[in-house]
């Protein structure tokens, strides 16, 4: 049975893996489309130092510690005519951070299923090691699916404006810079229990079946 701190400290230790996984998918991804900012900034990395925002890791300290999670990265800069096409590989890339995160869950529910015996301690609660394992998968797919909701800032956004067709996507984009980090904040800071209504689901369900099987 972890405590506070324990629990604590293992959620920062997931969160720092997992967002600097998430921006470095961001980084790789636009490098390998063509578009060499993100290496002239060293952002092919997965050094934490290269990809935490100061204010964004404080956010995710405090919000960790009072039992919410709210923090980002530092986003990863692209310069789109560097890309064949540019509206897709835009696009491509804001795929890449989320599917960072499926990925990692993928991984740590993997370990899991190799690490059961490691995973209960004597008294019989969940070990330090198995907290942190089922925490990775957990966080991770929070990650991938908030990241996905279509408002700016986060990654959706963008993938929504590389699916439309060129003239809706125009009209979304507009809108969006507009309005999309108001509405964003009000989500947020007003109605998070609609954010986790709506990401909730799909977590909860891909986690089951990573998970299936495993007596946890």
């Amino acid at each position: 049975m972890t405590g506070k701190i324990e629990e604590f400290l293992i959620t920062m230790a997931v969160l720092i893996i997992s967002v600097t996984l998430h921006e470095f998918g961001h980084a790789f991804a636009a490098d390998r489309l063509g578009d060499d900012t993100p290496r002239g900034q060293g952002r092919l990395s997965i050094l934490p130092p290269d990809h935490l925002d100061p204010l964004g890791t404080i956010m995710m300290a405090i919000s960790s510690w009072l039992g919410f999670g709210i923090g980002w990265g530092k986003p990863v800069m692209t310069n789109p005519s560097n890309f064949r096409n540019p509206r897709r590989d835009q696009g491509i890339v804001a795929v890449a951070g989320p599917a960072s995160n499926i990925v990692q869950a993928v991984v740590f529910a993997g370990i899991v299923r190799f690490s059961l015996g490691a995973m209960v301690g004597e008294n019989g609660y969940l070990s330090p090691l198995g907290v942190f394992l089922l925490s990775g998968v957990t966080i991770n797919l929070a990650l991938a699916f908030f990241n996905l909701i279509p408002l700016k800032p986060l990654d959706g956004s963008w993938i929504v404006t590389a699916l439309l067709p060129a003239r809706l996507a125009y009209s979304y984009e507009a809108w969006m810079m507009r309005y999309g980090p108001l509405v964003f904040l009000l989500l947020i800071f007003v109605f998070p229990s609609f954010v986790g209504m709506l990401i909730g689901p799909p977590v909860y369900f891909v986690r089951g079946i990573l998970l299936r099987g495993v007596p946890l």
